[in-house]
């Protein structure tokens, strides 16, 4: 069976599998086999797939109103800014809302340029933030921006944990440092110990805003509710997304109040803030809390790095990660043992060419957890 429908546009790669239905952290396709997710929700589904608490809130809020325009106040979207800025220290208390990460980032980088006057955005090589035009000037990867060139000007790439490098290229033309505290797709590379600290060093110096981009590192997946806590850094702008809503489509970009008081310009979203969205956030913001996901994260992700610290060298160079963002970095291509994984009812998905990344709902059971390892180092020769 193709995994394209007729008539659809042929942007992403396809695998053989029709997936009908999920539940927790497990995925069915239309033949009833069952698969456990280790990332092809690519990291949405924290709380787990069809989480009983976010179906009952889009349900009861599907009955009352779908959808309203920004420039109206709605109870719904005023409980879920609340929520989510609960979470983050008190300087990051403005949000915008939209409706994924990519136009997080964008949002990001237009704030930024309007809030300091300046042009230039400087991200990291390895980084990914989005495939908008804006969004894909900071995601470096060259295969993923050739086709699409030119692309925004005033972008500049440095290479990622190098603090030297970052120090020379912010300037007084530069309105950003955009970062991930984790790069994901860029294969789970987390910052070095003080590097984040010395990128918020170095931005405040020059006048320049520093923005996390925790699309893929927020909500409790690298064992924090937010990737930057370790750091003891505060940013001037986070984007968020992902599983922010549980999986319904959603994206925040959230600054500090310095930030919206120099901001000049208009930007605005038709869907943004959309009162299903909301509804499905809050729920999700209240499981990943109550549920204690982030610590979960923490200790779950542990038993990973012990369970797969002795993998054989001829075939793995490193594994990486924080939390339940774990990187296995191969000798070779990852896509033979990503299919391997698959016949054996697992499904990751790669971080590059030669990365294996696993992306587990948080909510995974310990035991099938480990039984997911254990399918990991037979898989890559250690059973």
């Amino acid at each position: 069976m193709s995994a394209r429908a007729p008539g659809e546009f042929a942007s992403f790669p396809r695998h053989a599998l029709e997936i009908v239905r999920g539940e927790g952290a497990h995925l069915w396709d239309s033949a009833g086999h069952r698969f456990l997710d280790l990332g092809a929700s690519h990291g949405t589904a924290n709380v787990g797939h069809a989480n009983p608490e976010v179906v009952g809130a889009i349900s009861r809020q599907a009955r009352e109103l779908l959808q309203l325009a920004g420039s109206f106040a709605s109870p719904v979207r005023t409980e879920f800014i609340r929520r989510l800025t609960a979470t983050l220290p008190a300087p990051l208390d403005r949000v915008f809302l939209s409706n994924s990460g990519t136009e997080s980032v964008e949002a990001a980088i237009k704030f930024a340029r309007a809030a300091t006057g300046r042009p230039r955005i400087v991200a990291a090589l390895r980084g990914f933030h989005g495939r908008t035009l804006g969004a894909l000037s900071a995601t470096w990867r060259p295969e993923f921006r050739a086709p699409f060139e030119p692309l925004v000007p005033e972008f500049v790439h440095v290479p990622f944990n190098d603090p030297a490098a970052l120090a020379a290229a912010v300037d007084d033309r530069t309105a950003a440092v955009l970062l991930e505290p984790v790069q994901g797709e860029g294969g789970v590379h987390p910052a070095a110990d003080g590097y984040l600290r010395e990128a918020r060093a170095v931005t405040s110096a020059r006048g320049a805003l520093l923005i996390l981009d925790e699309v893929q590192t927020g909500l409790g997946r690298t064992g924090r509710f937010w990737a930057f806590e370790r750091s003891g850094v505060v940013p001037d702008i986070v984007t968020a997304a992902k599983s922010l809503a549980g999986g319904v489509p959603i994206g925040a970009t959230i600054a500090t109040g310095a930030v919206e008081a120099a901001f000049r310009g208009s930007h605005q979203s038709t869907f943004g803030g959309n009162p299903l969205a909301c509804a499905a956030g809050s729920a999700a913001l209240e499981y990943t809390r109550r549920e204690h996901l982030a610590e979960r994260a923490e200790r779950l992700g542990g038993l990973a790095r012990s369970r797969l610290a002795d993998l054989p060298e001829t075939v793995v160079r490193e594994v990486r990660g924080l939390g339940l963002m774990i990187g296995i970095e191969l000798r070779e291509r990852a896509a033979p043992y990503l299919e391997a994984l698959r016949s054996k009812g697992y499904l990751a998905i790669s971080g590059g060419a030669h990365v294996i990344r696993l992306l587990p709902p948080l909510v995974i059971a310990e035991e099938e957890w480990a039984d997911a390892l254990e399918a990991v180092r037979e898989t890559l020769g250690r059973g």
